[in-house]
């Protein structure tokens, strides 16, 4: 029996690192990327890699992958590789881990397929500036330098997780609400903290502490498909001291309507992720 329990330990995992080694061998690379483009579609966005391959022992690399929707190049990534993690396998499960590059800095994690699977993220000496989602898409000036840290698991089908960011030395430039400016300024730091459960993801706190004024946005998010398209349920929270108040005068002018009292002002935020407006 002993021996039996030792041979299917062992053998399930060889089994299926086989199966996939061969399936990945025999599969023209054409054919896996006409794969995970057809799936970047399904979800309502345009996959581009170059340099497409298959790695050793059981991977895929790209020189460079680039994802877009509709209203512009949402992120670049360099030196992009997936590689199965073969000791998870021992305990049957099957794990992926990534890496890749922005700029200077670099995106890692791992990721379980399936209804019980999910991912994990690390980023580091990433440059805001270097995502093309400010510029193509936001239509905005961002610097800065980001670190991220997250993790999100799938329980029947429901997502759960945590998601940090911190940004050094940021510069914020030229970002509006629908058509409403807000105030262009600099940023010594920027933190937040985004929970996912039961379908929506929270902001437990998200603040910008700033030269001369400081910004809190929180509130929520119902996920869907496409991202995009989630409704947003969101307040932010300005507090400009005078002389900033004074130097963008004609910006805070445009938001009289929102000033709750002198030198505080709080908009509400709706519309979509992808849309959106000022109520």
């Amino acid at each position: 029996m002993k021996g039996r329990a030792l041979y299917l330990a062992c053998g399930i995992p060889a089994a299926i690192l086989c199966f996939l080694l061969l399936t990945l061998l025999f599969t023209p690379n054409y054919a896996i990327k006409g794969v995970l483009t057809r799936v970047a579609e399904n979800a309502g966005y345009t996959l581009e890699c170059t340099g497409f391959g298959k790695s050793f022992p059981v991977g895929l690399k790209s020189d460079a992958v680039a994802l877009s929707s509709e209203k512009g190049e949402l992120i670049k990534l360099r030196d992009v590789t997936v590689r199965l993690e073969l000791l998870p396998l021992l305990t049957g499960r099957t794990r992926f881990a990534y890496r890749g590059r922005i700029g200077a800095g670099g995106l890692e994690g791992d990721f379980e397929p399936g209804k019980n699977g999910g991912w994990s993220v690390q980023g580091r000496g990433i440059r805001l500036e270097e995502i093309p989602f400010f510029s193509s898409v936001a239509e905005a000036r961002i610097r800065g330098e980001l670190r991220v840290n997250g993790k999100l698991a799938t329980r029947k089908g429901v997502g759960t997780g945590e998601l940090q960011l911190e940004v050094r030395a940021a510069e914020i430039a030229g970002v509006k609400i629908g058509q409403m400016p807000l105030p262009d300024a600099a940023y010594r730091e920027v933190r937040g903290a985004l929970t996912i459960a039961n379908g929506k993801a929270v902001l437990k706190s998200f603040t910008l502490d700033g030269d001369g004024i400081y910004v809190r946005l929180k509130g929520e998010t119902g996920l869907t498909t496409p991202i995009g398209a989630s409704p947003l349920n969101l307040a932010l929270e300005m507090m400009p001291k005078p002389v900033f108040l004074e130097r963008q005068k004609f910006v805070f002018l445009l938001l009289t309507k929102y000033q709750t009292s002198p030198g505080a002002f709080s908009i509400p935020i709706h519309g979509t992720l992808a849309h959106p407006a000022m109520m």
